[in-house]
């Protein structure tokens, strides 16, 4: 099987387990196909404060594209090297609408120099960062923002999406994550899809030649961008659906279980002998037995 140039995975629910762990099958996978020449990257909704405890594991590159895309960490620096933001005038003006078309609408921002929160963006028992702002959103707007986050605990989530969907219209783009009752938002345009391919262009490498993993709605521009894309087990319906392979979970290790192929020297035959990567087309049988392709 010839080894792509880029492999591009989501982090929460596609390589991680489910407790947040990244498991040594998968280490030593990423690690195997990045000996091979391949770079290994990381492509999360994450901000940059928690993809720390991660760096051991991030490509030799030094180089997490986060914020949904709307920024690149740099592991060296434990910087946000680039950020696409929203204009402060922009988003000022979806702040303010959001406000009157949904009241009771709570407010969070990302950026790079970390987050702020309204002041009931979160209850009481939540886990929040402790040296971030609590305070309206409004008076930190005019500081770069690269992902505006909303939530509303009293509104079932789906008719909440669709409120902010319907308030917003193109002047952001909407994305869902899995965290539950959480909309995020980021400027017009700013995708996983996006940052991927501008990082990958910036080093001559196609969409043909790359790989990507995920398992959320927000991963579904960079799985239809890249070459090949593949699913988890867990994914969402509509990931499964879009992507053009499929392996098991991420408590599994489908990750690992789909680049393993590419490195049997490494990994050894009698776990290669165990991948389950599956060429889907169209639509998929969730319960169906998985074929191994190469």
């Amino acid at each position: 099987m010839p080894l792509p140039r880029v492999v591009a995975t989501d982090l929460d629910g596609t390589l991680l387990h489910s407790d947040g762990s990244l498991s040594e099958r998968s280490r030593v996978a990423l690690r195997a196909v990045e000996d091979a020449g391949v770079h290994v990257l990381f492509v999360t909704a994450r901000p940059p404060r928690w993809l720390t405890g991660l760096a051991d594991a991030i490509g030799g590159h030094g180089h997490v594209i986060c914020l949904g895309g709307a920024g690149v960490f740099e592991v060296a620096t434990s910087r946000v090297s680039e950020v696409h933001a929203f204009g402060e005038t922009a988003v000022r003006e979806v702040v303010a609408d959001l406000r009157r078309a949904v009241p009771g609408i709570a407010f969070g921002l990302e950026g790079p120099d970390g987050p702020s929160f309204d002041p009931r963006f979160y209850a009481e028992d939540d886990h929040v960062v402790a040296e971030a702002p609590r305070v309206p959103v409004e008076d930190l707007l005019d500081q770069p923002v690269g992902k505006l986050l909303a939530r509303h605990r009293e509104m079932p989530d789906e008719t909440f999406f669709d409120a902010v969907r319907e308030t917003v219209g193109d002047r952001a783009m909407l994305a869902f994550s899995g965290a539950a009752g959480l909309a995020e938002m980021t400027a017009p345009g700013v995708t996983k899809a996006t940052a991927l391919e501008h990082w990958c262009s910036s080093r001559g490498i196609d969409a043909a030649d790359v790989w990507a993993f995920g398992d959320m709605p927000n991963d579904l521009p960079m799985l239809r961008w890249a070459g090949r894309s593949i699913a988890v087990a867990n994914a969402h319906p509509d990931v499964l659906a879009a992507a053009t392979h499929s392996t098991t979970s991420n408590d599994d290790d489908g990750v690992a279980r789909a680049l393993e192929p590419l490195v049997p020297e490494v990994v050894g035959p009698e776990v290669v002998s165990d991948d389950v990567t599956e060429e889907l087309s169209g639509s998929v049988q969730q319960d169906a037995a998985p074929e191994a392709v190469s």
